[in-house]
């Protein structure tokens, strides 16, 4: 019974985020990118500039496909390597919010909404899918890698997400690093700590998902990197807006990753690709 309970939730959520691919992957990134802006530059009121009720929100919504996409293989052993990862996030974060490592000395300039020691309490809502859309984009291009280089590959690509990221979040003043950097304001040890987190993180997923299972479940799901859609137009946008034009191109770098898999264009368009959710 409850396992029938179950799967029938994921159908409910399988068949939202099918209905709603278009105003998930496409209208809440692009509104999303305006409203930072606009509340960047002072043009909203006090109330509505970056109120972290609607981050949040925002960010959940287009978090539902991957949500939904993988859903369906979360077990035990799944879901305590997921709760490994988000904890780790936490201690990374924790560490670097205090002492400055393994990021470099940094802080946060907007209310992310409740705080732990420091932490936004949503920390893993931000982080962990960045890492899991970056697998799972490896594990559709890749799929036939042995485990070493799709773990190196992963990394690679988590590390472009960043790069495509902080510029954007340092120009949206979501945080500062006290030094400033090279790369449009933020400094090379961020990047080195990217490197640190994303080894780990990457490992705990390719170790804890049935990869066999995770292949099969991609090929199926026509929307579970939506998430990663959402992303590009989110933080590419934002990045076009500030002139950062090295990020602006990674980011197209990344969209073009997600074209070959027949993803990126299929979300944007609005078109419905058949699937069996």
């Amino acid at each position: 019974m409850a396992d029938s309970h179950r799967r029938e939730i994921e159908a409910r959520l399988a068949a939202l985020v099918r209905e709603n691919r278009f105003t998930i992957a496409v209208v809440f990134p692009l509104v999303g990118a305006a409203l930072f802006v606009a509340s960047s530059e002072g043009w909203l009121p006090a109330w509505l500039a970056m109120n972290p009720a609607l981050v949040l929100f925002g960010t959940l919504v287009m978090r539902l496909p991957l949500v939904a996409g993988l859903a369906p293989l979360v077990d035990r052993r799944t879901g305590l390597g997921l709760l490994a990862v988000a904890a780790y996030s936490y201690a990374v974060e924790f560490v670097g919010v205090r002492y400055g490592v393994p990021y470099g000395e940094f802080s946060y300039g907007v209310d992310l909404g409740p705080m732990l020691g420091g932490v936004p309490v949503g920390l893993p809502i931000f982080f962990l899918p960045l890492v899991l859309n970056s697998y799972l984009l490896v594990l559709l291009l890749l799929p036939q890698t042995e485990r070493f280089t799709r773990i190196l590959a992963a990394l690679a690509v988590v590390l472009v997400v960043d790069l495509v990221l902080d510029p954007a979040a340092v120009g949206l003043g979501f945080w500062r690093y006290d030094g400033g950097g090279f790369y449009y304001g933020v400094p090379l040890s961020n990047y080195a700590g990217w490197v640190l987190s994303g080894l780990v993180t990457v490992s705990v997923v390719e170790s804890t998902f049935d990869r066999q299972a995770l292949g099969i479940r991609l090929r199926n799901c026509e929307f579970a990197l939506d998430d990663f859609v959402s992303f590009v137009l989110l933080w590419g946008a934002t990045n076009v807006y500030f002139g950062n034009w090295v990020a602006v191109a990674l980011a197209l770098a990344l969209a073009a990753g997600l074209v070959r898999t027949e993803r990126f264009d299929f979300a944007v368009l609005g078109n419905e690709r058949p699937g069996r959710g």
